[in-house]
């Protein structure tokens, strides 16, 4: 359930700021590794 709430979330977020008009405050590869990152990161602290 909190894979769908986080999916949510962002989508939500996503649509504000194309509403908005606002730039991304990252370019997207640099964002993609920050969520590959924070993946990575609730896996392993998940599994221990």
């Amino acid at each position: 359930m909190p894979y769908v709430q986080a999916l949510l979330a962002g989508t939500l977020v996503g649509a504000l700021y194309a509403a908005l008009r606002v730039k991304a405050p990252a370019p997207p590869p640099v964002a993609l590794a920050g969520l590959l990152g924070i993946l990575v990161g609730q896996t392993v602290l998940g599994k221990l």
